[in-house]
C-alpha cells in the first residue's frame, strides 16, 4: 500500500507536467451548456478515460513481465529489471529537468489540442481527438480521454516501466500490480486536470509555477532512486522504488 501511495503522489506531482502537455485537451473539451453539474460529469468522464488507458497500459506491462519471468532465465529477467529501472529513471530525471526549464529542445512539439505533428502515431490520435469534440453524445468525453491516454508521454512511459519492473521482481503479484500501479498514477493526475478543464478554474499562473518546481524536485528524487536500481544489484533493494 505504501508503494501505491508513493505512486499516487508521483502522479500528483507529475500532473503539473500534464497541465502543460494535455491541459489544452481538457480546455478544448470545455463546459457543458446544460450547466455546472453536466460540466463536472463531462470532465470526470474525460479523466476516467485517461486513467482507464493508463491502467490498460499497466496491465500490458504486467503481462509482458509475467511472460518474461515464465519463459526467460533468471539472468535475463534480472537484466530486464535493471534496464527498465534505467529507462524509467532517465525518463523521470529528463522530465524533472524540463520542469526546471532545461532540455527544452527535447520537449514535445505540441501544446494541447492545437498540435499537428507529435510523432509515433500521435498526430493520428490528435486528429481523432479533434473529431470527438464535435460529437454531442455523452460517451464522447470518455472516448476523448481514452484516446488522450495513448498520446506519447515520457512520464507515463516511465511509470509503465516501473510497473513492469515491479511485476518482474515479484511475479506472484501478477498483472494486477501493473494495473494498480498505473491506476494510482492516473488518480494522482486527476485533481489538477479537473481544475485545468474549467471545472474549478482555481489554478492561477503563480501557483502553477510554484507547483512545477515542487513537482520537478519530487520527480527528480524519485528518478534518481529509480536509476540507482539500474546500477545496484537488485538483491540489495528492500523497496520496489
Amino acid at each position: 500500500m505504501t508503494y501505491y501511495v508513493m505512486i499516487f503522489f508521483a502522479g500528483l506531482a507529475g500532473s503539473f507536467h500534464c497541465l502543460g502537455m494535455c491541459g489544452g485537451f481538457a480546455c478544448a473539451l470545455g463546459s457543458d451548456p446544460r450547466g455546472r453539474t453536466a460540466t463536472v460529469a463531462r470532465h470526470l468522464l474525460y479523466n476516467m478515460g485517461r486513467v482507464t488507458t493508463y491502467a490498460f497500459l499497466g496491465g500490458l506491462a504486467g503481462s509482458a513481465a509475467g511472460a518474461l519471468v515464465a519463459y526467460g532465465t533468471p539472468g535475463m529477467f534480472t537484466t530486464a529489471q535493471q534496464a527498465l529501472a534505467l529507462v524509467a529513471g532517465l525518463l523521470m530525471v529528463t522530465m524533472a529537468l524540463q520542469l526546471f526549464g532545461f532540455l527544452r529542445r527535447w520537449q514535445h512539439p505540441w501544446a494541447g489540442i492545437g498540435a499537428h505533428k507529435v510523432g509515433f502515431g500521435g498526430d493520428t490520435l490528435v486528429v481523432s481527438l479533434r473529431s470527438l469534440l464535435a460529437v454531442p453524445h455523452h460517451s464522447a468525453p470518455l472516448a476523448f480521454g481514452v484516446l488522450n491516454g495513448f498520446l506519447p508521454c515520457p512520464l507515463v512511459y516511465a511509470f509503465v516501466a516501473q510497473a513492469a519492473a515491479l511485476c518482474i521482481s515479484d511475479p506472484s503479484r501478477g498483472v494486477l500490480t501493473g494495473i494498480l500501479t498505473m491506476l494510482a498514477f492516473g488518480l494522482g493526475t486527476f485533481p489538477a486536470m479537473l481544475l485545468m478543464g474549467g471545472v474549478g478554474g482555481l489554478i492561477k499562473p503563480v501557483w502553477r509555477r510554484r507547483g512545477v518546481y515542487v513537482a520537478g524536485a519530487f520527480i527528480l528524487v524519485l528518478g534518481l532512486i529509480t536509476l540507482s536500481r539500474g546500477f545496484l544489484p537488485f538483491s540489495g533493494h528492500l523497496h520496489p522504488l
